[in-house]
């Protein structure tokens, strides 16, 4: 068997995180037009629930992300630094439009919000394979 390392446990924490917020995101959205036929307070009822492990999860990210630029950080130069400053600005949008579709009260707003917070999740998980790769 492998060797377990702390670079092995810093990855799997962030993958690990980054699957609940991706993944979780993705799953609710499929989620949320079946839930509507069961009543109005439903896909409020899961969102509540879902941040419940979604706001700990992009805590999680954002530690093992500081986590892991210390640990590569002799590595960040050239293109990997521009990359790297796209992938940062990239979470930022994900989490600020994240609270704000938790904040928004309209459809507008939950949708525009909603879209936005997924796509910036998207991208932020993609340029953190490219990181990787």
């Amino acid at each position: 068997m492998l060797a377990v390392s702390w670079d092995t446990i810093r990855l799997f924490l962030h993958v690990l995180a980054a699957t609940v917020w991706v993944g979780g995101q993705l799953t609710l959205a499929v989620l949320v037009p079946a839930l509507r036929r069961l009543g109005a307070e439903i896909p409020r009822a899961a969102a509540r629930r879902f941040n419940q492990v979604a706001w700990p999860a992009f805590a999680v990210l954002i530690l093992t992300g500081v986590w892991n630029v210390i640990a590569v950080r002799s590595q960040i130069t050239g293109s990997y630094e521009t990359t790297l400053v796209v992938k940062l600005a990239v979470v930022a949008v994900s989490g600020v439009t994240a609270a704000l579709h938790a904040r928004a009260r309209s459809a507008a707003g939950l949708a525009v919000f909603g879209a936005l917070t997924g796509l910036s999740a998207l991208a932020a998980l993609f340029l953190g394979v490219l990181l990787a790769g």
